[in-house]
């Protein structure tokens, strides 16, 4: 009998064999994804533990950069409140409301402070009072503002995600070729009083601005154009760009300057071309300058190439200000950049009249 059980040991133990091997196949060939969504967050984990992407990584689902809006992950499902800089309106039209067909659960709502006038740096001080999730932004942030932040316990990082330029408008029917930027200066900080000192006609120089406090705009004039010297007393501040274009329209000496978008394409308006030195004038717009009566069958057109190429003088870049705290804020912050830099984001930030930051 010892012969039959010694077989019937080894056919016993070949199939236990056979049955562990077959287990470890199935484990470690099953299928990975299971138990995830189609947007790649995992079925059991709640989206706003998902990690922010790098931009410069790749799709984890096709190995390629993102291209579209479609195609990025972990976009949380939330209501996100933010707000800021007022340059960013027309990206805002273009880009946000596409973001909201793509991802609707992703629901971004523009808040404006109760009383204070929008802008960059209202929205930052949003932002640093739990007001906001992210701020939009036309100028970097302030060391004032990153201490405040450590303050509170966290640190804020600013992505760049577009190129501005800062065009100066003028009377259309003021005969002057452009100016340099000392000129500008001149002009804001009451050196220059009369357009006769600069070859035009003997007329007072109304010149217009919206307030520092107001604007990261204005902000990055009174660094980068004045240098930090002030404003003369001579300057008219008025409350927003619209007004004071009107405002240029109907007086023969007025000046203003905004964002290039909100000015290049105006019609009742004329932008100057702008220098470094004296000769080497860069106009805002593509050449030739439309006339104000061919307008607005046409309108002057962005100088992109010259904005991207830093060759027009006064170009700065636009800000996602992101608040780094490992909440969904900063989360909703980065996604909404990681959409902004996908080839869908930058082709809509070109429709919206800027340029491209890469």
């Amino acid at each position: 009998m010892a012969p039959k059980n010694d077989t019937t040991i080894l056919v016993l133990a070949l199939l236990i064999t056979l049955g562990l091997a077959g287990g470890g196949f199935w484990w470690f060939t099953r299928p990975q994804n299971q138990g995830s969504d189609p947007k790649g967050n995992d079925a059991n984990s709640q989206t706003t533990s998902s990690q922010p992407l790098n931009r410069n990584s790749p799709n984890p689902n096709s190995g390629q950069p993102v291209k579209s809006f479609a195609q990025l992950q972990n976009v949380p499902s939330a209501l996100v409140s933010y707000g800021g800089s007022t340059t960013w309106a027309p990206i805002r039209r273009e880009v946000d409301a596409l973001i909201q067909v793509v991802w609707p659960d992703f629901k971004l709502r523009y808040t404006q402070h109760p009383t204070k006038p929008p802008g960059s740096g209202t929205g930052i001080s949003m932002l640093l009072n739990d007001e906001l999730a992210f701020a939009q932004s036309s100028r970097s942030i302030k060391d004032t503002e990153y201490q405040q932040a450590q303050q509170k316990g966290f640190t804020l990082k600013q992505i760049p995600v577009a190129i501005d330029g800062i065009a100066v408008a003028v009377n259309p029917n003021l005969d002057i070729s452009g100016l340099t930027v000392a000129q500008l200066k001149e002009i804001y900080t009451g050196k220059i009083t009369n357009w006769q000192e600069l070859g035009g006609p003997n007329l007072p120089i109304v010149a217009y601005s919206r307030r520092p406090e107001d604007s990261g705009t204005i902000e990055f004039f009174v660094e980068s154009i004045l240098n930090g010297d002030r404003f003369a007393e001579s300057v008219v501040f008025i409350p927003t760009t619209t007004e004071a274009l009107r405002q240029v329209s109907n007086d023969l000496g007025a000046i203003y300057y905004a964002s290039a978008p909100e000015v290049v394409r105006q019609c009742k308006i004329k932008p100057l071309p702008i220098a470094r030195e004296v000769g080497q004038f860069v106009a805002p717009y593509q050449e030739p300058l439309v006339p104000p009566e061919n307008c607005p069958a046409q309108r002057n057109q962005l100088n992109q190439a010259a904005f991207q190429s830093g060759e027009y003088p006064m170009t700065r870049r636009l800000f996602v200000i992101v608040k780094q705290n490992g909440q969904i804020d900063q989360q909703a912050g980065e996604v909404y950049s990681e959409l902004m830099l996908t080839d869908q984001g930058q082709d809509l930030i070109r429709k919206a009249g800027f340029v491209s930051i890469r």
